[in-house]
């Protein structure tokens, strides 16, 4: 009898709480939009089903050794990439390897709508500072606004590693919600006339443009911001791997397998992070409520600024406001999500190759601006 109470006080029937009941629905909720919805399959699968996994109750602090949370288990372990921000600057290896940077070469000045978007995580830092979080957590929790998950990771392993479940969880979230979160915004903002605006199809591209872009880059960018140097240097790294021309093993080694070993790490590691007894907090909601503030913000700044920028333009230079919704960091699925509404408004506007140039300017816009946040915080370490 004692061995069968003793059975019975480690099972999950006997330890589970609300917050586990909690957890595990939206687990399965991230699991359904998924499959039926297919919102970011590969992003919402690991971390709902990890997040299944970090909410299967058991005996805590009696040596077990099952817990993301404590220490020896298999799962602490695989956790400590996010903990020590190894895992974000390997996605953005891949990230780079397999990103055209084409339209943006053709068209430069669409990285004005990429840096234009970044302005939801500076108005969610004050946001943030405001509601009493320290000045490194609300810096991590601002970077949300850039819908860019592992630069989200980055900087909250150096800034706020207490929060990084939240973050991450939110960050994620809130990218693989872009086709749910961003049109609404954009009908808002723009008229009938303006989303069906026709651009100029983009210029031709040199390979020789090609191979200096991320030469340039790189020193451009982490000079202004050294801070960035993990992500913007795999990022560029991976890019000329993959225009090089001469490392191509490399360039689909990146962008495929290594993406993927590292993308069901982080985000299994991630989901199951969200342990209901040390992940819901009072912090961990008013996360979630500034990261889709932040997110809002950063797709509604990209369009106003695309529609200032159409005021000293004429003519076949006019820029479908549209775009702008793109200038967050999502992926390729925010310029998709423009090319969709596009095709709703006439079927012959196509401004995918368009909306791709402040897309991937998002993704260094948004590494920079962690950078920048780097450089003034940590000295108040």
């Amino acid at each position: 009898m004692e061995g069968l109470e003793q059975f019975i006080r480690f099972t999950g029937f006997a330890n589970i709480t609300l917050g586990h009941v909690i957890m595990l629905s939206v687990g399965l909720l991230f699991i359904y939009l998924a499959i039926a919805k297919e919102y970011e399959p590969l992003l919402l699968i690991p971390i709902g089903f990890g997040i299944l996994i970090g909410n299967i109750p058991f005996l805590e602090n009696i040596g077990m050794q099952v817990g993301i949370y404590e220490d020896g288990s298999v799962l602490n372990y695989l956790y400590f990439g996010v903990l020590k921000g190894i895992y974000p600057p390997l996605i953005f290896l891949g990230i780079g390897a397999m990103t055209d940077f084409s339209a943006l070469l053709s068209n430069p000045k669409l990285m004005l709508l990429g840096a234009a978007a970044q302005v939801g995580i500076f108005l969610t830092f004050m946001a943030a500072l405001a509601l009493g979080f320290s000045v490194n957590e609300a810096a991590s929790i601002g970077i949300i606004g850039g819908a860019d998950g592992p630069t989200a990771i980055f900087l909250s392993s150096r800034l706020a590693p207490d929060l990084i479940g939240a973050i991450a969880i939110a960050a994620y979230s809130y990218m693989a919600l872009v086709p749910v979160i961003q049109p609404p915004i954009i009908k808002l903002l723009t008229t009938p006339e303006e989303r069906k605006i026709k651009m100029k199809p983009p210029r031709a591209v040199t390979k020789l443009e090609k191979i200096i872009f991320p030469i340039v880059g790189l020193i451009l960018t982490t000079f202004i911001a050294p801070g960035a140097l993990p992500l913007l240097g795999m990022l560029f790294f991976g890019n000329i791997l993959k225009e090089s021309g001469v490392t191509k093993r490399l360039a689909d080694t990146a962008s495929k397998a290594l993406i993927d070993i590292v993308t069901i790490l982080l985000g299994l590691t991630v989901g199951a992070s969200t342990q209901a007894t040390t992940f819901l907090t009072h912090q961990s909601i008013l996360i979630f409520i500034l990261g889709a503030i932040s997110f809002m913000i950063a797709t509604a700044g990209g369009v106003i600024f695309a529609k200032v920028m159409n005021l000293f333009l004429k003519g076949d230079d006019k820029l479908n406001p549209m775009i702008g919704a793109a200038g967050v960091s999502a992926v390729p699925d925010s310029a998709r999500v423009v090319q969709s509404m596009g095709l709703k408004e006439d079927p012959s506007n196509y401004l995918l190759m368009h909306a791709m140039a402040p897309n991937v300017s998002g993704v260094i816009g948004s590494a920079v601006a962690a950078g920048i946040l780097m450089g003034f915080l940590l000295k108040i370490l």
